[in-house]
């Protein structure tokens, strides 16, 4: 049976851009995809979830 994960990466950690690599702390209460890179302008990941991931995979 499949468990859905949905929020449970904890307070902690960074939101990633996948364009340019800037890392900002995670803020609590506000989501990673929902931020936009003060660098470049793209929409920042979360630090270790399945888009950050599926992101690193394809680059690397």
């Amino acid at each position: 049976m499949a468990i859905e994960r949905k929020h449970q990466m904890g307070a902690g950690g960074y939101c990633v851009c996948p364009k340019c690599g800037r890392r900002e702390v995670h803020q609590s209460s506000v989501r990673c995809i929902e931020q936009k890179c003060p660098a470049c302008g793209s929409t920042m990941v979360r630090e270790g979830s399945e888009h950050h991931q599926k992101i690193t995979a394809k680059k690397g």
